[in-house]
């Protein structure tokens, strides 16, 4: 259940934009605004003879037209869904209706939110909110107890975990609790795997399916509508194996395919899920890369990777171009970054979803996060999360970029 009552955890900043001849836009924390005073503060004798008149009929509230008021609902800021459900059970029951989820589906949604687990404790979870630059701390009562799961993909509001045996998949919507364990799987060889979710629809209402890939070309589907594990047949004889995955990079959805990237040769697998079709494509990666992942921007593949050459460290942003299967750069970290990086050992994760980036550099005597907006090339620095019990956070082990919704159930 989310925590909302965090003040400590709000930030209040104001954004110094700073533009170099690459057109990027780097955003650095300053101070705060003076807050502008309302102005009943101004005017406390007015303000005290407003309060008697400012209350609403309650009737007028009564005959409210109810289509209406869930229509204004599904525009408030996701973390005041929280709030509103705990009113009334009216309210909280509005939240879960059948016209509601229509109402919240018409609302585009700007960003996506990060869920994040720390190295130091990976039991323990915070997701970030980029549009109100808040951290979010919360548990999942349902999760099976002293086990530990992580998550591994997401689609449609909801998260898809799997255990570190590697045995038992779980999906949960961290934002509702609504949580379930899905059958076991009919494969009892328990090695990593690279996994991918994606909707059968335009939301998680109407079906999502889970696919996971092992080294050796062993793979299952999962679809949710009929709660059971599948296989459709084997791979294409020129896909030579066993893979060489890339686990530390996430796998991305575009349309009906799942991308997965492997090594050894340079590439990606991608998998249809509508008609169950796997193609490989031959791909060299961009020279001296570190960390790297795919990411997905405006239905393109993009990849995001750490490159070092000569004690000089930097992020690069790369586009698949669909003629010649090449990488192109199309952005990169700004310098003044990147000098801080300089002579440094560093590894990055890397979340991302519908254009906007996490990034976790860290070094053994440095921690940043930094997120990146792929529609108008902005870099940001992400305010310092702090643990409940007041200890720093700054890295993360892992984690995904979910779409926040309310209405999705697992």
């Amino acid at each position: 259940m989310v925590e909302l009552n965090n003040s400590s955890l709000e930030y209040d900043f104001c954004g110094l934009i700073m533009e170099d001849n690459s057109d990027q836009k780097m955003v650095e924390v300053n101070k705060s605004l003076p807050c502008k005073r309302s102005r009943r503060e101004k005017n406390p004798a007015k303000a005290l003879a407003l309060t008697s008149t400012d209350f609403m009929d309650q009737q007028i509230w009564k005959d409210f037209p109810e289509d209406l008021f869930e229509a204004v609902i599904a525009r408030l800021p996701i973390d005041s869904f929280f709030r509103f459900r705990t009113v009334c059970r009216k309210w909280n029951s509005l939240l879960t209706s059948h016209s509601f989820s229509q109402h919240f589906a018409e609302v585009p949604r700007s960003h996506p939110w990060f869920y994040t687990v720390t190295p130091e404790n990976i039991s323990s979870a915070a997701m970030y909110d980029p549009s109100s630059r808040k951290w979010h701390h919360f548990s999942i009562p349902f999760l099976p107890a002293k086990t530990i799961i992580l998550p591994v993909a997401s689609a449609g509001g909801l998260i898809c975990f799997l255990d570190l045996g590697h045995k038992n998949f779980y999906v949960c919507n961290p934002l509702t609790n609504s949580f379930k364990e899905l059958p076991p799987r009919s494969f009892r060889v328990w090695s990593r795997v690279a996994v991918g979710m994606i909707l059968n629809g335009t939301t998680a209402n109407n079906g999502y399916k889970i696919v996971w890939l092992g080294c050796n070309g062993d793979h299952e589907i999962y679809d949710s509508l009929q709660n059971r594990w599948t296989r459709d047949g084997a791979f294409p004889s020129s896909i030579k194996l066993p893979l060489s995955l890339n686990f530390r990079s996430q796998t991305v959805s575009i349309g009906n395919s799942l991308y997965f990237m492997h090594a050894e040769p340079d590439g990606i697998l991608s998998y249809d899920v509508a008609n169950g079709a796997w193609k490989q494509f031959i791909i060299p990666s961009p020279s001296h890369l570190t960390d790297y992942t795919l990411a997905e921007y405006g239905g393109q593949v993009m990849l995001v990777g750490l490159v070092t050459k000569n004690a000089v460290t930097c992020v690069y942003i790369w586009e698949l171009q669909k003629m010649t299967f090449l990488w192109k750069e199309v952005d990169r970290m700004p310098n003044i970054w990147c000098l801080e990086l300089y002579g440094k050992h560093v590894r990055m994760t890397c979340l991302g979803n519908r254009g906007l980036l996490m990034l976790s550099l860290r070094s053994r005597r440095m921690n940043r996060l930094v997120t990146y907006n792929m529609s108008n090339k902005e870099w940001q620095r992400v305010p310092e999360c702090l643990l409940p019990h007041g200890r720093k956070r700054q890295s993360i082990a892992c984690g995904t970029a979910f779409d926040p919704c309310p209405t999705a159930f697992a």
